[in-house]
């Protein structure tokens, strides 16, 4: 098969195109044929080399975790899909080496979920790691009926959909941080937007009244305020892991395709979308990971697949 690859951690010119071996397919794999493949932050880290000591990792190495496509095989004890369905998956595994940029992907069925109707391939490519991120985050935080969330970084891949699920689960209010060039992207998304930096708390006080803290807090970016929130254990970050050490919340997202339906549920009756700002060939991989490299990319840039 053809893929994306790296031979040594670098600047993005150590991505090229080549020829690799098919990966092969394990009793309860589901191997994959690239529609789209989602870029993500952590794509470039482990491109430079700078997760190594998260993962073991292998050479030649093929980035990106999620995916959309057409199952092209699947193993002898896999019941949930066939040879031809649409699925996406969040493709991330106990080692690095073997990644979505890439025509073919073997994914363990729990991790694979049907692709809604109503979502095109990129739309799906886009949504495995920062669909399930916002998931696992709001959930952490318990956000529900009536509450005053603030989403830190509500442009971004995770936070323009942390913002949409929690008006699904009913939150009265949800502030989204991002710069003012957002503002109108965020409040079409049902946000109301507001200017991050040091006089955040400020700002937030203006907007909501009294004391100014909400009752749910979900940090995407860094440095978010964790004084903003009046209970800390609704205070959850998916960057910072000291936030335990202050009674706060740290997640890490895990691959779950009972989820990933869930969120596909969601948007079959319209309560979630990927915007995907940029859908590029394959082949610009560099340039996709040199643009979300500098942070400030509305939604999801996704790579069209090699076929």
């Amino acid at each position: 098969m053809r893929a994306i690859a790296i031979d040594e951690y670098g600047d993005t010119e150590v991505m090229t195109l080549r020829e690799l071996p098919d990966p092969p397919v394990g009793p309860d794999t589901v191997r994959i044929r690239v529609r789209a493949a989602g870029v993500n932050p952590v794509d470039h880290l482990i491109r430079a080399g700078h997760l190594q000591g998260a993962y073991p990792h292998h050479l030649p190495l093929i980035p990106g975790w999620d995916v959309a496509g057409e199952v092209d095989q699947v193993g002898p004890a896999v019941t949930r899909f066939a040879p031809g369905d649409p699925v996406m998956a969040y493709a991330r595994k106990d080692s690095v080496q073997h990644g979505t940029y890439a025509e073919l992907v073997s994914v363990t069925e729990r991790a694979v979920a049907h692709k809604p109707a109503v979502m095109s391939f990129a739309e799906a490519g886009g949504l495995p790691l920062a669909g399930l991120t916002a998931l696992q985050a709001l959930s952490a935080a318990h956000v529900g009926a009536g509450d005053v969330v603030l989403i830190h970084a509500a442009a971004g891949g995770v936070g323009h959909l942390a913002v949409q699920l929690a008006r699904a689960f009913g939150a009265s209010r949800v502030i989204g941080t991002a710069s003012p060039a957002n503002h109108e992207f965020l409040r079409g998304l049902g946000a109301e937007p507001i200017e991050y930096g040091e006089d955040l708390p400020k700002r937030l006080a203006d907007l909501i009244g009294g004391d100014g803290r909400v009752d749910a807090a979900a940090d995407f970016h860094g440095g978010g305020a964790f004084s903003l929130v009046r209970n800390p254990l609704r205070y959850v970050s998916v960057v910072d892991p000291a936030v335990k050490e202050q009674g706060g919340r740290y997640v890490f997202v895990r691959p779950d395709g009972v989820e990933l339906e869930s969120l596909g549920g969601l948007a079959l009756i319209g309560k979630l979308r990927v915007h995907v700002s940029r859908e590029m060939p394959m082949v610009e991989a560099p340039e996709a990971h040199r643009l979300i490299s500098e942070g400030h990319v509305q939604g999801k840039i996704v790579l069209e697949g090699l076929a």
